[in-house]
């Protein structure tokens, strides 16, 4: 979200700072901020949450106002007021989501009112007037003292409904323009709505329109707020929230998962600065040397003179400007015109292929997207700037607001868990850029001087944001106003800049708000769900079309504005700067070379970036993808019956299950492990070249010659897409052949045998046994206690294990309620013959451990135990067990596992296990001869079947080497360790 009110205020305060150095503030008269769980009585006391104990009242969250929020209100001025002039108006924020389907009444009303008891600030209001006891100077603006300050309140009980927020608008047509027209008429009316303030005692402090057409599809939801409670990342959650619960409302009659009722959330200047860190806490004792050089180089920006109105209209001095205002009057004299001033408004989309190509062209270039944005702002901003009247080689510094979410900086302490407002900014200055710079580039985007041009604007865009962040700017930045607003009346401040004939409130050449990628953003926190999730474009029949946001910059701000998302992976902007100063036909034109700037640059960088060294071979272009392709088409072809098998199998299965739940959990444990073998290839295949690479060691660790191909392969795939593309399609090709050969039984019938109600010798097995089936008379009488202990796998047919890995043992245990059990499976690898050369620089050379979990079923009988993981349940069958003559112990054992779903069988795994290490290749025969005589061999018991796990001696010492030293340096060991406690305690 764009701050433009306080970007406009912090240009201000280095002067402003110089007039308060005299001026004695004394400590105690200032009111420090509370965060309070209290009746409306109730004093606050500290800076915790407290709980009210009178139950006779009804209790309520309440927190004193920060200084960013202050100013969205905003805090009026006394003074003012009492000769007759009119309030300030409230800044207001607006987004509009277009939905593919339009939600009934009802369920609307529904998910509104559970977001009204979710969010705090949705059903607040505001008390406390914030005057000071006193003004101690002569221009009547530093203040001294808050006795009533501003304060949200938000009562628990349900004081607000859906129809105190909820408007219905009923489009006249049927047709997405009518819509359109519709929203964006609302869109334009409420973001230049400053009457706020006027039910801020009251409340609510936002509304919610609904535009639908007749026919039902698509609707727009126009959501509209003051300012202070909320910004577009938060309102982003919220609107997902309510769309979800729509979806689920009229597919259940009731919200399946409800949201977690969220606690007030702190104000901006807490989340970045941390608790009891505000001025009005900390004093002095917050300000460093850092912090006055924050300050006084945010004064020396006004010496570059960034021009902030086109030629067409009068600007003066900036640094007289600033004396003027803090002097209580408006630079250049108050401009009649300024209470006339409004927001016009374009709305505008760049395809999927373009936003991905703009994406592609600044990785390439070392830069974020909002860096390029900010590039196109200032270059297209100098297209308009001369106010229609070239002038030959004139040159200017633009000043650029960059918006920023202040959740990430400084204590970090807000989550967006909540709607609230952290929105703040940092000033980028870009030039001297010459006149119509935007047009010459869009004219000729080939040219490397244009190219150069566009991304030099980029990369010192970076940097500056860079610069501002590691020297811990936002946090100075925040401390700086947070002291402004304290001691002084800001918001006169502002409004004297906005009446100003000399800057008609512009402080700022151009903005631009780049809210990131509307789904990668984290969704409201549910009740039955222990992480978040992300926001969904879609929500049952209800998908987000567009998404359209901004915030007023009638009264101040910028003289270019742009607001941009990307939905879907489609960027879409909003252009909203202030006329007359900017006309409606100007903002037209300017959004259209905003937009065609991008799409020119990125496509001239696509066709730059591919004239690297492989067309310099003559290699033309797409042929390296279509060999690739080729060859990948021939391993698909080789296991084409296989394949043809595995989908009857898997159609059968899906109309032979009742529940479709069933269905998905069998399927996706299959996915999980028919894409983890192939993908483990490709890493020991580099963990041997690694290790077989010649040339001096590095750090005595890594070869030089490998570090040097590896930076040749990464530039090489960075810079040629052609490369890039074939290596794609290489790598699918590989994956789809290997999985193939494992439904063809080609690719180790031990480890990796994936097909469906595979066959054995010609047959097709058909599900699963009963127990009985293949229980063997060895097991009468057993004692479960006996089972428990360590043992040692020696043979698998198990497309859940690896054979790469070796010294393999199971160490199974009771829970103490003797309902569950335990199985811990400790495992090394890779082993030697997988890896050769890298086998011992392997982190887990020397061990690691994960769990399975199973449960015990009292209706089952003696030798079944119920296995849990991946989201399915399947029976593991003890089918056999040799005992010791002597003592009656188990010493040897033969498991069987079997996963059936709608009569097709989805996995068998066969384990023999021994108490011993090792085992003879008689011992061994005879097993396989019990697992035939129990009518295992069909599943997968056979010799050629199974697969045996390589062991190394039992008395062979602990791996050393340089690798092992350098994973228990950085404490990979003790990271296992930590990693096995807890999925054992969370297994119990």
């Amino acid at each position: 979200m764009k701050t433009h009110a306080t970007a406009t205020a912090l240009a201000i305060v280095p002067w402003f700072i110089l007039r308060v150095e005299a001026f004695s503030v004394p400590r105690h008269n200032i009111r420090s901020p509370t965060y309070t769980q209290l009746a409306s009585t109730t004093t606050p006391a500290s800076t915790d949450i407290l709980q009210s104990t009178n139950n006779n009242v009804a209790s309520s969250s309440k927190r004193t106002l920060g200084s960013q929020e202050l100013l969205m209100l905003p805090r009026q001025y006394r003074p003012k007021l009492d000769k007759g002039e009119d309030a300030f108006p409230s800044m207001s924020h607006v987004s509009v989501t277009l939905l593919s389907a339009t939600p009934s009444i009802e369920a609307l009303s529904q998910a509104i009112d559970m977001a009204m008891d979710t969010h705090p600030l949705l059903r607040c209001h505001v008390e406390g007037d914030g005057e000071p006891d006193e003004r101690i100077d002569l221009f009547q603006m530093v203040r001294k003292g808050e006795p009533n300050p501003c304060t949200f309140v938000a009562p628990n009980e349900k004081t607000f409904s859906s129809k105190d927020v909820l408007r219905v608008v009923d489009v006249d047509g049927t047709d997405s323009d009518a819509l359109a027209k519709s929203w964006q008429n609302n869109f334009s009316t409420d973001i230049d709505d400053g009457s706020w303030y006027k039910i801020a005692n009251t409340g609510p402090l936002w509304r919610l329109t609904l535009h639908r057409l007749k026919n039902g599809e698509p609707c727009a939801l126009v959501f509209a707020s003051n300012h202070a409670i909320s910004d577009q990342g938060s309102v982003n959650m919220l609107m997902d929230q309510m769309i979800a619960d729509i979806a689920s409302i009229e597919e259940n009659g009731t919200i399946s998962n409800k949201a977690s009722s969220q606690e007030m959330p702190m104000a901006m200047e807490d989340s970045v600065l941390g608790i009891e860190n505000r001025w009005s806490d900390v004093q002095t004792e917050g300000i460093t040397p850092s912090t006055l050089k924050y300050v006084a180089d945010k004064a020396a920006e006004g010496f570059r003179n960034p021009v902030i109105l086109p030629d067409s209209e009068k600007t003066g001095d900036s640094t007289l400007s600033a004396i003027t205002t803090i002097m209580g009057q408006s630079a250049g004299g108050e401009s009649e015109a300024s209470s006339e001033r409004k927001t016009v408004l374009q709305f505008r989309k760049l395809s999927k292929e373009t936003t991905a190509a703009l994406l592609e062209a600044c990785r390439t270039n070392g830069v974020t997207i909002t860096n390029a944005l900010t590039a196109a702002a200032a270059l297209t901003s100098s297209d308009f700037i001369d106010g229609g009247d070239a002038k030959a080689e004139k040159k200017r510094n633009y000043k650029v607001l960059q918006s920023l979410d202040m959740r990430r900086f400084g204590a970090q302490l807000d989550k967006c868990e909540t709607v609230a407002c952290m929105a703040g900014s940092n000033d980028l200055m870009l030039g001297p850029i010459p006149d119509r710079s935007g047009e010459a580039v869009r004219a000729n985007p080939e040219s490397s001087e244009n190219q150069k041009l566009f991304w030099a604007l980029s990369r010192e865009g970076r940097m500056q944001t860079n610069k501002f962040i590691q020297s811990d700017g936002p946090v100075h930045a925040v401390r700086v106003f947070d002291f402004a607003m304290t001691i002084s009346d800001m918001n006169n401040l502002v409004d004297l800049t906005a009446r100003s004939k000399d800057s008609q409130g512009r402080a700022y050449s151009a903005g631009i708000s780049n809210n990131g990628v509307y789904e990668r953003q984290a969704a409201v926190k549910r009740e039955d769900t222990s992480e978040r999730g992300n926001i969904q474009i879609k929500h049952g029949k209800y998908e987000v079309l567009d998404v359209f946001y901004g915030t007023p910059h009638s009264r101040s701000g910028c003289l270019y504005s742009v607001s941009t998302i990307t939905v879907d992976g489609s960027m879409e902007l909003t252009f909203n700067p202030a006329s007359p100063i900017v006309s409606e036909e100007t903002n037209a034109k300017y959004a259209d070379a905003f937009v065609e700037l991008l799409e020119k640059v990125v496509a001239s960088s696509s066709a730059s970036s591919s004239g690297n060294f492989l067309s310099n071979l003559n290699i033309s272009e797409g042929s390296l993808s279509l060999i690739a392709a080729a060859c990948g088409a021939v391993g698909v072809a080789i296991h084409a019956g296989a394949w043809s098998e595995f989908f009857t199998n898997l159609s059968v299965m899906k109309d032979s299950v009742a529940d479709p739940k069933d269905f998905w959990d069998a399927f996706n444990f299959w996915i999980f492990f028919a894409v983890g073998h192939p993908l483990l290839q490709p890493i020991l295949w580099i963990s041997d070249v690694l290790h077989s690479s010649p040339g001096p060691m590095v750090l005595d660790l890594v070869p030089a010659s490998f570090l040097m191909a590896n930076i040749l392969f990464i530039g090489l795939t960075a810079f040629s897409k052609e490369f890039r593309n074939a290596l794609n399609v290489a790598a699918l090709s590989a994956f789809l052949t290997y999985v193939g050969a494992g439904l063809d039984g080609q690719a180790g019938l031990g480890d990796f045998n994936l097909q469906l109600n595979d066959s054995y010798q010609g047959q097709v097995v058909k599900g699963c046994p009963a127990y009985e089936d293949v229980r063997q008379p060895s097991m009468d009488g057993f004692d479960l206690d006996k089972y428990q202990g360590k043992w040692y796998e020696q043979k698998f047919h198990d497309w859940t294990q690896f054979k790469e890995v070796y010294d393999t043992t199971l160490d199974i245990k009771l829970t103490p309620d003797r309902q569950g059990w335990i199985d811990d499976f400790g495992v090394k690898g890779p082993a030697p013959d997988s890896a050769k050369l890298s086998w011992d620089k392997s982190p887990v050379a020397n061990g690691a451990h994960y769990f399975l979990f199973g449960r015990v079923d009292s209706n089952d009988p003696p030798g079944i135990l119920r296995e849990k993981g991946f989201g399915v349940e399947f029976p593991n069958y003890i089918v056999d067990v040799k005992k010791d003559p002597t003592t009656g112990e188990y010493t040897e054992a033969i498991q069987f596992q079997c996963l059936e779903r709608g009569g097709v069988r989805v996995f068998e795994g066969i384990n023999f296990m021994s108490r011993n290490p090792v085992m003879t290749d008689e011992e061994l025969t005879a097993m396989h001869q019990r697992a035939k005589a129990a009518g295992m061999y069909p599943y997968g018991a056979a010799p050629e079947q199974m697969h045996t796990v390589a062991r190394r001696g039992v008395d062979e010492p602990k791996i050393d080497n340089n690798w092992q030293q350098m994973w228990h340096a950085i404490g990979f060991d003790r990271l296992l360790e930590l990693l096995t406690e807890s999925i054992e305690d969370g297994g119990r």
